[in-house]
């Protein structure tokens, strides 16, 4: 099997530099919905949420989802806890540090090398994720992170990143990849001409960045990029971050979803949710090999590839609707097996409980 990846042109990008001006940021934000708020995007599906409340006899019916998972990973739910799910094989080396632990941390004894990724062991779509470079920055990150405790990952330089959402229904031994999303990381291409603030600014992903990547390229703001050469902006693949989402469910095929069968099998309780990974090559993921799962997210992952706005907010509405309607039927059956969701006031304590544990760091 020959298959190879897609990055199409960004066609909003192409005709805003094309037609000789700058698109205004607020209306990149209302024609695309990938950058709506969340709020805005998810409130047509409201009254698909309340039949399948009815249908599934709860409001919280998706709490059941993952049995092991606290919440079934709709908020709140801890990072090493997931991570320790997964198997070994899978897994990146990582180090759960807790603030109240030291006033300064090091990396002697932690078994870790530089560069590292530094993530909230609480938190939701990216927020406080950082890039540590050397020893300096990490003791930067720890002295100014609101959060309590947070993971120390190590980078994985593999250049191909996907998020996968699996799902298997409970009286099934095979599941289902239903969103198979590649993740092109924040860059800009020299054309020999111009700067990189010229560059950034004609790149309207780049643009809504563009203070934070002053700051960080403050040496190279004003250089001239070769033509041709690629430079990226942000190695992390979260969409707050720049990161474009691009439907890939093209990759799917019988050979990945049993890399994921026999994934999923090893990890208890689980039924649903996305994983967030680096591979080296396609061909090392339909065999398996050289996956590395950064993150486990649980009932409340979204299917990435409805990002890609190429997909029509229509689509991606229905293709979201499918999701929906998965996850109440996993929390159907898993009631039968005695398996009830929590309650609306457990759930808002557990929200309470872990909004303090939110944070906007951002280096």
């Amino acid at each position: 099997m020959k298959v190879t990846l897609d990055f199409p042109v960004n066609k909003t990008l192409f005709a805003s530099k094309t037609m000789g001006f700058r698109m205004p940021l607020w209306w990149i934000k209302f024609s695309n919905y990938e950058f709506w708020p969340m709020f805005i995007f998810y409130l047509p599906m409201l009254p698909y949420w309340l039949f399948q409340s009815i249908r599934a006899r709860s409001f919280t019916y998706f709490t059941n989802i993952n049995p092991t998972i606290a919440g079934s990973g709709f908020y709140g739910e801890k990072k090493n806890e997931i991570l320790d799910l997964i198997p070994q094989t899978y897994q990146p080396k990582s180090k759960l540090i807790q603030k109240n632990e030291a006033h300064e941390i090091q990396l002697n004894g932690l078994e870790l090398q530089f560069p590292l990724i530094a993530k909230p062991n609480v938190g939701e779509r990216g927020n406080g994720v950082a890039k540590i470079k050397d020893l300096v920055t990490l003791q930067h990150y720890h002295k100014h992170s609101p959060a309590e405790s947070y993971l120390l990952q190590e980078f994985i330089p593999y250049n191909i990143e996907l998020g996968i959402l699996y799902s298997r229904m409970p009286n099934e031994k095979k599941g289902k990849i239903s969103s198979i999303t590649l993740k092109e990381f924040l860059h800009v291409i020299g054309d020999g001409r111009s700067t990189l603030e010229v560059l950034v600014k004609n790149n309207d992903r780049a643009r809504f960045q563009e203070k934070r990547l002053q700051q960080k390229f403050a040496a190279i703001w004003q250089q001239i990029l070769p033509e041709g050469q690629k430079l990226e902006l942000e190695s992390i693949g979260n969409h707050c971050r720049g990161t474009r989402f691009i439907n890939a469910n093209y990759l799917n095929c019988e050979e990945l979803e049993t890399v994921f069968d026999e994934l999923c099998a090893q990890i208890e309780g689980f039924h649903y949710g996305r994983f967030d990974l680096r591979v080296r090559s396609l061909n090392d993921l339909y065999y398996g090999q050289t996956i590395k799962i950064m993150e486990l997210n649980g009932v409340s992952s979204d299917p990435g590839h409805i990002y890609d706005t190429r997909l029509g907010i229509f689509q991606a509405y229905r293709d979201l609707a499918w999701h929906w309607n998965r996850i109440a039927n996993i929390s159907i059956q898993n009631r039968k097996l005695g398996y009830r969701p929590i309650s609306i006031t457990q759930l808002w304590s557990l929200i309470m409980t872990n909004s303090s544990s939110k944070t906007n760091l951002a280096q």
